[in-house]
């Protein structure tokens, strides 16, 4: 099939793949992912051959990595990029990356058993030791065929910015000379990895892989996809979750210029129109009675009263230790706080979509595919096909959050349905308006939290008790076996069961009701988004409490957490902690606060500095933030990533609230729900703890003490705690 766009599509299917030119196909056996049969070939033998491949290198000295995981802004493909070609030797610009297709026994995240799948922050993480051996067994290869080519011992041959060399005979050849001998070399057994003091891309500044496309406009997302005969469906969705249509009155529709037809799907009622636009005014004209008998009514206020009132009733401990119900109910000082959290859109730039069409022996998608085993079964069973009829095409995503990860499959279902309904041959692009986006979607739940302490005369923590309440994003999915415990969803309780100070007695409760209906996905650092601040602006609170430094206070708790405490150390120096702030103009009130979070195996401290307003309006002007991920692969992604997690993370604090009168979503655009602007965004430093151990999450680990850290520098301009997010400039008022 041809693209009617001429921009080469570097996110290839299994098919295009195995037809590529001559030269070096490289697979691996890798434990956790099955044995690979011998994976150099060379030629039309290529056709036949099915390894698990992450490189290719090409008689034209191009370089190519497959990347298993979504690059959708994060930077994965540079990262796996710089990993591989740090163990090849190869040039960084001789380097390209292309997106794997959906094959669960090829392309399985190490993390996720036996599914393929971008999230977690683990891209990384679960691609280090693989990638490093993909490139050092290239490489091994390569100088074993240049070794055979010369007559020469493979010990004096040498490999550096691409180019094989042997010095004594001044013979040299690049990567695409050798790629056909290479290919009939054997697959190492075993290979030497580089000594990390010999790392000459992995830590080291260098150019990001997508960022030219992306700028000059060639790279590919769904929304640039035009095939041949192509049809756009817009869907008209339910005013409540839970409603279905009753009636439809397509006349109007019907009669507008590329309007090709008009379906009734599980989701709502779809337009399919030659164009977006045609499609839109198409569905703008629709005459829909919806039948709402079985729709969720309830608005934001009845649920969160709900919650308030499960909070005074113990939960299913998900954590305990001592008796802290005891030591409380002893206590002669106990400190308690509520925190209320609404629930969030993802947002993400490019609002849901995908392509999808029938063939004659199964299904084609394209997507910014972040979930593919779980969507390719998804689809499989709606057209009674096995997983490997469904060839999905991993295409660029312009954000996601957790979005497209969807464990429901709702969107590409929604697409899938259409096509079903409407029996046509054509490809279908469903197309998602923001407001399809913003009130159609899944959301970051909402919860409740209450925390209660008991604080000794010598200001210490003798008791913390916390109870949840929230709905579970993981109930109901096929992740359930896994991640839900005697009715813990360990995702609602992450970040507060794992708390890591040193509090001798300790229990987390939750309450997960089941009679919610609005729909919850993870969102950008998932659990972690609410606990993080509960625990953090707490522990501030405390510190208030019993006149205690909220830094030295935290490094006492945290005596046997080093990596906690070392970056709350860096962060506080590089903040200069302990000095007085410039004062502001008159009326305005200026603070610091601190927090500290572990999350995906990264740990992130950060200081904020605010200005209060006479009138509560906030300013953050600055943020300080100390890291540790790991080895930093480019720290300079891991420094945007960061950067990116601030403005997010203070978009929500700031502005982030989905609420809901009746069942019906209030918010359908950036008027409603407003990202931060540019004049809103504070000065932010990161530094990066030199680290040996192996690479962690950098994704997400940046959102969760963002918005604890400005509110305890909210608490240390104003004296008042906010306990509600957004915050809400009324209460911060002189």
């Amino acid at each position: 099939m041809t693209i009617e766009r001429h921009i080469p599509i570097e996110n290839l299917s299994r098919r295009g793949f195995l037809q590529g030119a001559a030269g070096l196909t490289l697979g691996l056996a890798v434990p956790g992912i099955g044995h690979a049969a011998k994976t150099a070939t060379t030629g039309a033998a290529a056709a036949s051959f099915a390894p698990t491949p992450f490189l290719r290198i090409g008689a034209d000295n191009s370089v190519t990595v497959i990347s298993k995981h979504l690059e959708m802004g994060q930077g994965t493909y540079t990262g796996l990029a710089t990993i591989v070609a740090e163990e090849l030797d190869a040039s960084w610009a001789q380097v390209k990356v292309e997106g794997a297709p959906a094959d669960a026994k090829r392309y399985n995240n190490l993390f996720f058993g036996a599914a393929q799948g971008t999230g977690g922050s683990t891209a990384m993480a679960n691609s280090w030791g693989q990638m490093r051996q993909t490139g050092a067994t290239a490489r091994a290869m390569l100088v074993s065929a240049a070794a055979k080519k010369w007559n020469v011992p493979a010990a004096e041959i040498s490999v550096a910015e691409g180019v094989v060399r042997h010095a004594a005979s001044g013979r040299k050849a690049s990567f695409g000379e050798l790629a056909e001998a290479a290919a009939l070399e054997a697959v190492p057994a075993q290979v030497a990895l580089k000594d990390p003091k010999d790392f000459r891309l992995i830590g080291k500044r260098a150019p990001r892989k997508d960022s030219a496309a992306k700028t000059d406009g060639s790279a590919q997302f769904t929304q640039d996809l035009h095939l041949p005969g192509m049809l756009v469906a817009v869907v008209a969705h339910p005013p409540r979750f839970g409603g279905k249509a009753k009636s439809v009155d397509a006349s109007k529709t019907k009669a507008i210029k590329g309007v090709v037809d008009v379906v009734t799907v599980p989701a709502g009622v779809a337009v399919l129109a030659r164009d977006t636009w045609s499609a839109k005014k198409g569905r703008d004209a629709l005459v829909v009675e919806w039948d709402d008998s079985a729709a969720f009514k309830l608005g934001s206020d009845e649920i969160l009263a709900r919650y308030h009132e499960l909070a005074g009733k113990p939960g299913l401990v998900a954590r305990t230790q001592g008796d802290a119900p005891g030591a409380i109910t002893g206590a002669a000082k106990v400190v308690t706080a509520s925190y209320d959290f609404p629930y969030l859109a993802h947002a993400a730039m490019e609002p849901m979509n995908c392509v999808v069409q029938r063939t004659t022996d199964g299904l084609e998608v394209w997507n910014g595919e972040q979930f593919q085993t779980v969507d390719q079964a998804t689809l499989a069973a709606m057209f009674d096909l096995p997983p490997e009829k469904v060839t999905i095409h991993m295409l660029y995503a312009g954000g996601s959050f957790g979005r497209r990860a969807c464990t429901q499959s709702d969107y590409l279902r929604e697409a899938a349905s259409i096509v079903k309904a409407s029996g046509t041959k054509a490809p279908v692009k469903l197309v998602w308006m923001r407001e399809d986006d913003m009130k159609a979607g899944y959301y970051r739940p909402m919860f409740h939290h209450r925390i209660e302490a008991a604080l000794d005369d010598d200001g210490s923590i003798r008791a913390w008790r916390h109870r949840l309440v929230g709905q579970s994003i993981i109930t109901g999915s096929a992740f359930e076996s896994v991640m839900v415990k005697d009715g813990i969803d360990a995702v609602s309780v992450e970040g507060a069961a794992n708390l890591p100070y040193a509090i001798p007695n300790l229990q987390v409760e939750l309450h997960t009701p089941k009679d919610i209906g609005v729909p919850v996905l993870w969102w950008r650092s998932v659990g972690s988004t609410h606990t993080a601040y509960s625990t953090e602006t707490f522990l501030d609170r405390l510190a208030a409490e019993s006149k205690q430094d909220p830094v030295a206070m935290r490094l006492k708790l945290l005596a046997k957490h080093p990596r906690h405490s070392a970056v709350l150390r860096l962060a506080a120096e590089k903040a200069g902690w302990g000095t007085p702030l410039a004062a502001g103009k008159p009326g305005e009130r200026r603070g610091r606060g601190v927090a500290v979070h572990e999350s995906f195996h990264s740990f992130v401290a950060q200081v904020a500095e605010v200005t209060v307003a006479a009138d509560g309006s906030v300013k953050v002007d600055r943020v300080v933030s100390a890291v540790d991920c790991g080895m930093a692969i480019n720290p300079d992604n891991v420094r945007a990533q960061v950067e990116g997690s601030v403005g997010f993370a203070l978009s929500a604090a700031l502005h982030g609230e989905i609420t809901l009168k009746d069942g019906v979503v209030e918010q359908g655009n950036f008027g409603e729900y407003a990202p931060i602007r540019i004049n809103e965004m504070p000065k932010v430093e990161v530094h990066i703890v030199q680290s040996a151990e192996n690479p962690t999450g950098i994704g997400e680990p940046g959102v969760p003490p963002v918005a604890p850290a400005v509110a305890n520098a909210i608490a240390a301009a104003t004296g008042r705690w906010l306990t509600r997010l957004p915050f809400q400039a009324n209460a911060l008022k002189v």
